[in-house]
């Protein structure tokens, strides 16, 4: 039973990638379950194609006598199962976000994997649950980060998440999202992340036009597009999570997790080939 808080700033990726690794591991055969934690912005039901849930987790934050399983979908294409939020603005309005932990603590022992998708910066609606998680995934945005500020960017975005965790006693990852191959900057941006910041960095998904054209029509990039390159970067992402979180640590992993990162990004080899 391992639980996973994502984390990042808006616009990074949080929900995608909650989704996307939910669907990679449920294809994996891991039962899996994913949470919508933003309350006020909720956006993972979209990524499913579900409209609209009658039942959600602002329902049984209202309700507390409503069973929490009474409030799960299933999602035949990728065979996860989503707990939603409302998409109604009353529904979001005077919500007492305390309840979340209650909600996971009840559920999670179902399933081998459960994800919980994070508000915006630091996240208060889900921060009660990082006491009933083992991990927490940093999502990095480096589109829309000139190459310049990085090291600013990482300060003010990846330092006080990691410390939210440190305080929490997560293990702590980043995932670098949204890459454009012909940054040249990656290899430093790693570096940095990893040696100065001291966080491992478990997965580099570039820039790809098919994951908004997959959350279009309300499927997982993965499933939607199995070839397109973030699906493979992401599914290389999913073996490397999934070897640290879920399986035995090797000797000397990332190193090798680096080097091959930087191979996958350059196009000269998949990512973790050689792990």
């Amino acid at each position: 039973m391992v639980s996973v808080v994502v984390t990042g700033r808006g616009g990074a990726g949080k929900t995608t990638m909650t989704s996307n690794l939910g669907a990679h591991f449920s294809g994996k055969g891991y039962h899996t379950l994913v949470i919508d934690g933003d309350l006020y912005l909720p956006k993972l039901s979209f990524h499913f194609g579900i409209d609209n849930p009658a039942y959600n987790i602002h329902t049984l934050i209202r309700n507390p006598k409503m069973r929490v399983v009474d409030a799960i979908y299933h999602d035949p294409k990728t065979g996860v199962d989503i707990l939603p939020g409302s998409s109604r603005l009353y529904d979001v309005i005077d919500i007492d976000n305390r309840r979340i932990r209650e909600i996971v603590r009840e559920i999670r022992g179902r399933y081998r994997l459960t994800i919980i998708d994070s508000p915006v910066g630091i996240p208060f609606d889900t921060i009660s649950t990082f006491k009933l998680a083992n991990y927490q995934l940093i999502i990095v945005e480096i589109e829309r980060c000139p190459v310049h500020s990085v090291h600013r960017m990482v300060e003010n975005e990846i330092m006080k998440l990691k410390a939210l965790g440190d305080a929490y006693g997560l293990k702590v990852a980043v995932l670098i999202n949204k890459v454009r191959e012909s940054s040249e900057k990656i290899q430093d941006i790693v570096d940095f992340v990893e040696y100065t910041v001291e966080v491992p960095v478990v997965g580099i998904v570039p820039f790809d036009h098919m994951v908004p054209e997959a959350t279009n029509h309300g499927i997982p990039v993965v499933a939607y597009s199995p070839k397109a390159k973030a699906s493979r970067a992401i599914t290389e992402t999913g073996e490397i999570f999934g070897e640290w979180a879920l399986g035995e640590r090797k000797k000397g992993f990332f190193e090798k997790l680096r080097l091959a990162l930087l191979s996958f990004l350059h196009g000269r080899s998949p990512a973790g080939k050689e792990l």
